[in-house]
């Protein structure tokens, strides 16, 4: 799939680690570099701007190394980038670990992944058919 892409970041364009890759890393574009304390939140440019196809979305999802070995994450993870934005990728990072973390230039702060869905259409109904699920959510199957 092409996805039309601006980059006015002064890094290459995120680039897929292997074949099999989903995502590609996103890097921060910063002038200086940014101090997140313990449990602060804060927006990071990436310098990117995309125009994805119609029936496509750009998930936003945490890097794993950096959420299990520094304890940062994306907060609304997964960020939704619409096929319609036409504004900056950025990234809103928080910071759920005990020590401030300092994001530079450069650093990979997220990963994005293109996906494709839809939307639904709404049919009124009175009664869902049912299920051996029905409504059990939030642990009913217990621990196995």
């Amino acid at each position: 799939m092409k996805v039309k892409i601006i980059n006015r970041s002064h890094h290459a364009l995120p680039e897929y680690a292997t074949a099999q890759s989903a995502g590609v890393d996103l890097r921060a574009n910063l002038e200086s570099p940014i101090t997140l304390s313990p449990l602060e939140r804060c927006l990071v440019p990436t310098g990117l701007f995309i125009s994805l196809p119609a029936g496509v979305e750009a998930q936003v999802r945490p890097r794993s190394g950096l959420a299990l070995k520094k304890g940062i994450t994306v907060l609304n993870s997964p960020g939704t980038i619409d096929a319609d934005y036409r504004g900056e990728i950025c990234v809103i990072l928080v910071n759920l670990s005990h020590d401030s973390f300092v994001i530079n230039d450069g650093e990979r702060i997220a990963q994005m992944v293109i996906a494709r869905h839809e939307q639904a259409e709404w049919e009124t109904v009175d009664v869902l058919d049912e299920t051996e699920r029905g409504a059990g959510g939030f642990g009913h199957s217990g621990v196995k």
